[in-house]
């Protein structure tokens, strides 16, 4: 499955954790991200992540297009509800392609855990029967 992985500034730490901590089951996939948070995921867990722009400079924007082209099986997104970002209306269309295409989708540790123990289990095989 290919997962892509976001995290705002605020909860990068926390996404590198979560990769730590569930690092055999996304060695098992194909992980890509937005740049800064596929350096430090790649750096702390020693996964293979294939690194896009940063957030800021249109990571967002290519995970999106990728998104768009049903080429995505998963995306985590650790997003900061607390402060509103400059580039808040494209986390919102990206949000919004998600639902489009059916592409799993967690903003929190909460969903991500759950997704990940559903990958684990099989759950998200349907996602290879439709593509």
């Amino acid at each position: 499955m290919n997962i892509a992985l976001i995290a705002h500034d605020e909860k990068k730490e926390l996404m590198v954790q979560f990769c730590i901590a569930y690092c055999g089951v996304l060695s098992r996939n194909n992980l890509c991200a937005t740049g800064t948070t596929g350096k430090i995921v790649s750096e702390a867990t020693g996964l293979t992540v294939q690194k896009f722009l940063s957030g800021a400079q249109g990571g967002s924007q290519q995970i999106a297009a990728r998104i768009a082209c049903n080429e995505i099986d998963m995306l985590l997104f650790f997003r900061d509800p607390l402060n509103q970002k400059p580039n808040e209306a494209n986390d919102m269309d990206m949000l919004r392609l998600c639902d489009m295409h059916n592409i799993p989708v967690a903003t929190n540790i909460a969903t991500a855990e759950v997704l990940i123990h559903g990958l684990e289990r099989g759950d998200l095989d349907w996602r290879n029967i439709i593509k």
